[in-house]
């Protein structure tokens, strides 16, 4: 998991800024119900935070993740897909936006990111399945994967 105490040394301004900003959505993640994975998001434009999420079920629904067999449900919601609904429903474009999120996309909100005109990701933990950077690299959407 991100390790925000380990921020130093910064590279540069715009390294200050991703690890910044990925210990906030390291932060954001913490409202997560889901008790496997809690993952958060932001997305980033001219230096203001448009958007957030954290992973979860759909407005209206009981906070409860998973099942009783400890599977999640399918009809969870992932950070980055709860971030990019919620600034479509803004007056907000997301269109040139860096998105900051704990855990790598997996390809469902890959195709979001592409569509929503998102044109950098910056993560810390890499999922076990990579197909959703493969699909971002073949969109020439800039990846900064960080270690903390």
């Amino acid at each position: 998991m991100c390790n925000p105490e380990s921020l130093h040394p910064y590279k540069n301004k715009q390294d200050q800024f991703d690890r910044r900003y990925l210990e906030m959505a390291k932060t954001w993640a913490q409202n997560s119900y889901c008790k496997r994975r809690k993952v958060g998001a932001l997305i980033v434009k001219d230096k203001m935070i448009i958007s957030d999420g954290y992973n979860g079920t759909p407005q209206g629904f009981e906070n409860i993740c998973e099942d009783e067999n400890n599977n999640t449900k399918t009809y969870v919601l992932h950070a980055e897909a709860n971030a990019i609904t919620k600034v479509a429903k803004s007056n907000n474009s997301s269109d040139g936006a860096t998105l900051y999120v704990t855990t790598s996309p997996c390809i469902e909100c890959s195709k979001l990111i592409i569509q929503a005109g998102i044109k950098r990701v910056v993560f810390c933990d890499k999922y076990r399945i990579t197909e959703g950077l493969d699909l971002l690299k073949r969109a020439n959407i800039e990846i900064v994967h960080i270690e903390f």
